[in-house]
């Protein structure tokens, strides 16, 4: 995906890393992390979903937008969410660059993802209140 994405201030945001057991998919979720943490998404329970729990499934009905993030070419993030009836927005890292098995796992690469996804500048940011991640 290769369009502008901000998504500065803007509430009712959840993201869905699919973790999975390789490189590509801790970055997955530490990218996720990262979005979260600067205010700009809430990370939330892939697992919930995909077991249909209803305590995961209707907050996740009320949000605005919906965003899959996966390491590799099987998308479980994205299909986990289609299969419970969500569209998500999705992005793939082997999309943005990054090849399983072949990533290295460092800041460089967590803040890469995470600007490709966000569509700009991703900072932790303590205070909330404070603008977001896209250095307003």
């Amino acid at each position: 995906m290769t369009q502008n994405n901000c998504m500065c201030q803007e509430a009712g945001v959840l993201i869905f890393p699919c973790s999975g057991a390789s490189d590509v998919g801790e970055l997955s979720d530490r990218v996720a992390r990262k979005i979260a943490n600067c205010g700009q998404a809430k990370m939330f329970c892939l697992a919930g979903i995909g077991a249909h729990i209803p305590g995961m499934i209707e907050p996740a009905k009320a949000a605005n937008k919906i965003i899959a993030i996966d390491g590799c070419r099987v998308l479980c993030s994205k299909k986990i969410l289609e299969h419970a009836g969500f569209t998500p927005i999705s992005y793939n890292l082997k999309n943005l660059g990054f090849e399983k098995g072949k990533t290295k796992l460092d800041e460089e690469a967590i803040e890469k993802a995470a600007s490709k996804i966000t569509g700009g500048k991703v900072e932790e940011n303590i205070s909330r209140n404070s603008g977001g991640c896209c250095g307003n």
